[in-house]
């Protein structure tokens, strides 16, 4: 991360009104004091923190391009069973959210720390001093969501009270939507089965480094975040899925809870039926990565046409060329040159200037 970015972490505690705590990051300069706050939602087995090397690509990009596009506050938001919220409800995530989890309850989440419907602790614990929670009421928010947090962001604006006044606008990275009888097709279809099986366990954050690095899935990634995995997606052994081992690493999502996640049948459809009244509402803007792995390129193409109605409900629509589904992993640098393009695109259309 930028050593010109301060940063601090809180626990964002909905109890009793949830029953789910979530885990939350705060990044900011001493010498911001007003614009935009940045909100970031992540995707299944991923956490907040590996949005840090493209908010670090866009802050560059802003500083080197000097728009007239101003940073308030960035956050980041971990789902309730990923990063250290998952340690923090590890015994609560085995009544009622395994065999499934669903995307609702992350836009919940991103709801109740928004609305301050809660209490905010310092650090990542429980234990943490209590401070006085952040108000968004005079905030101009921008959403930017990967996959999964792309859903919950957009699932979030229908909880009440309404939070899409807050909102200028909602960048979505490989949106994990589309036509329900596309879902048991291709390589989606196989998420489930490939989480299950992975492989969770390894000897030091060190060793799992290396591992991963050889893997083909993971030697694509930009070093950086392959490194933020490991040091913030790991977390020390034993654990309630495996009180035996007493040594060693493993997932802070577990094997369990992002397969739990990857079952959702209901987040692809309700924003694939709901697509077009959600950016009727609220300025949208799509980027799909160019190399279509994950999610066919019809598929892409089918959720613009007919969800959407055509690109020109969006308030900008594209490719992240050179990336697949994993673009905040495999190229931030990409991602944070499409934030930057849409957060121009507002800025000309005035969704910023009329709330600045």
């Amino acid at each position: 991360m930028s050593s010109h970015l301060i940063s601090e972490s809180y626990v964002w505690d909905p109890r009793p009104y949830y029953p789910l705590v979530s885990t939350v990051k705060r990044y900011w300069k001493s010498s911001w004091q007003d614009g935009l706050t940045l909100v970031f939602a992540h995707g299944t087995g991923f956490g907040k923190e590996h949005w840090e090397p493209t908010i670090d690509d866009l802050l560059d990009i802003i500083e080197q391009q000097q728009p007239k596009i101003k940073i308030r506050e960035i956050w980041s938001i971990d789902a309730p069973n990923h990063g250290d919220a998952a340690i923090l409800n590890e015994e609560k995530l085995q009544w009622g959210y395994e065999p499934v989890f669903q995307w609702g309850e992350y836009g919940r989440s991103i709801h109740s720390f928004l609305t301050s419907r809660g209490r905010t602790l310092l650090g990542s614990t429980l234990e943490g001093k209590v401070v006085g929670n952040f108000d968004f009421s005079s905030h101009t928010l921008v959403g930017i969501g990967h996959s999964m947090g792309a859903i919950s962001l957009l699932l979030g604006l229908d909880f009440a009270p309404s939070t899409e006044h807050l909102f200028a606008s909602i960048i979505l990275v490989e949106p994990m939507t589309m036509n329900p009888a596309t879902v048991s097709e291709g390589t989606v279809a196989n998420l489930p089965k490939g989480s299950e099986g992975r492989r969770d366990i390894w000897p030091s954050q060190e060793e799992a480094y290396k591992v991963l690095k050889a893997r083909k899935a993971w030697k694509i990634w930009d070093d950086r975040v392959l490194r933020i995995f490991v040091e913030t997606g790991l977390r020390p052994l034993p654990t309630l899925d495996y009180p035996d081992i007493k040594e060693g690493v493993t997932l802070k999502c577990t094997r369990k809870q992002e397969t739990a996640s990857y079952r959702d049948p209901l987040g692809y459809v309700t924003i694939y039926r709901g697509f077009r009244s959600y950016a009727s509402r609220i300025p949208i803007h799509v980027y799909y990565g160019s190399i279509h792995d994950y999610v066919a390129e019809e598929t892409k193409k089918d959720v613009i046409k007919n969800a959407l109605g055509g690109p020109q409900s969006l308030a900008s629509f594209g490719y992240i060329e050179g990336a697949g589904h994993t673009a905040p992993q495999h190229s931030p640098r990409g991602v944070a040159e499409k934030i930057f393009e849409s957060l121009k695109v507002d800025a000309r259309t005035k969704t910023l200037g009329s709330k600045l």
